[in-house]
């Protein structure tokens, strides 16, 4: 009987193990890891998901037909953005990006690829009909004007959009009791406050709580912003790694609370669950993008200048993981079925 019961625990520990492959949708993988484990996390998720749902305001489709998560190649765009007070104040209201992570799904080889995209990338924004740096995008038109901005530069539709605010960021760390992290050097940072130097960390591995977690993931001042990148794509894998231990079950009501008090998304609870297939069913494939470029200048401003052919090929990549031609296929497909 204690076998039994061993080997259960041992199978349901594999099967959290294997939701790691979200690396870069953390919060998500929670909800929808939670809501297998009991009927109320499972009420509780879809109360979250139903108070966190929100359409792209003025926004046409961007597919003829819909699509399903379950039985359809998708995209999601992840947009992480820090709406303190203190920053509307500085900004006036206009809250930029601080990242952007675009996750294309392919539902018949259970394959995901995820593209890290640059805050400062010199890209075509189209609400402004203008170059500007990427992260400048949220703060022209919110998340309507991030998802063109991004279309326009990967030429791909986006199906769909998750917005989460730092403030979850640092209440799902605290909840788990802090993660480990092998901090690559000394740093002084400001906190989610912008306190100047709150957070001083040493380098070695150690554990990190929210704040210190958060400080780590923005600070550019020590290396680069394609650094910064991958920085946050290990500090969400040590999330995943402490979130997905028996000792966190129990926290996860109170991270369902953090989740939902700063995440928006036009994703609905059933399509959410769709993304279980691409755990459940084995290992699932994994690929990693970065967009390549350099650093210029341009009227004496800072911006990272993408390498065209690198966007060129990144592009038909996603296409090919997508099976669509352009994200102007449906203007394309409408005019030859007229």
């Amino acid at each position: 009987m204690q076998n039994r019961r061993m080997h259960k625990i041992i199978r349901k520990k594999r099967k959290r193990r294997r939701a790691l492959f979200f690396i870069l949708l953390p919060l998500l993988a929670i909800i929808i890891g939670g809501a297998t484990y009991a009927s109320f996390l499972l009420n509780k998720a879809q109360s979250v998901i139903q108070n966190s749902f929100e359409e792209i305001e003025g926004r046409e489709k961007p597919r003829i037909k819909e699509v399903d998560p379950n039985s359809d190649n998708i995209s999601v765009l992840f947009i992480g953005v820090d709406d303190s007070d203190v920053r509307q104040k500085r900004s006036m209201g206009a809250v930029r990006s601080d990242a952007l992570v675009l996750a294309t799904f392919n539902a018949k080889e259970k394959s995901v690829k995820l593209l890290s995209i640059p805050r400062d990338s010199y890209v075509y924004i189209p609400e402004e009909k203008k170059y500007d740096k990427i992260t400048h995008a949220h703060a022209y038109g919110g998340v309507k004007a991030t998802v063109e901005t991004v279309e326009e530069l990967l030429d791909i539709p986006v199906d769909y959009y998750v917005k989460m605010n730092f403030e979850a960021f640092v209440d799902v760390v605290d909840e788990l009791g802090g993660i480990e992290y092998d901090v690559p050097y000394e740093l002084y940072e400001m906190d989610s406050k912008d306190r100047r130097d709150a957070i001083h960390l040493k380098p070695g591995l150690q554990t990190l709580n929210g704040e210190e977690a958060l400080a780590l993931a923005r600070t550019r001042k020590y290396d680069s912003d394609i650094e910064r990148g991958k920085r946050q794509q290990e500090l969400i894998k040590a999330i995943f790694k402490k979130a997905t231990t028996i000792h966190s079950l129990t926290k996860y009501d109170d991270i369902l609370e953090a989740v939902g008090k700063n995440m928006t998304t036009n994703l609905t609870f059933d399509e959410i669950m769709g993304f279980l297939a691409y755990v459940t069913k084995g290992k699932t494939d994994i690929e990693t993008l970065h967009l390549e470029g350099q650093d210029t200048t341009i009227s004496g401003v800072y911006y990272y200048q993408l390498d065209e052919a690198n966007v060129d090929e990144i592009k038909q990549t996603l296409k090919d993981h997508l099976d669509v031609s352009s994200y102007h296929a449906k203007t394309e497909q409408l005019a030859q079925e007229q």
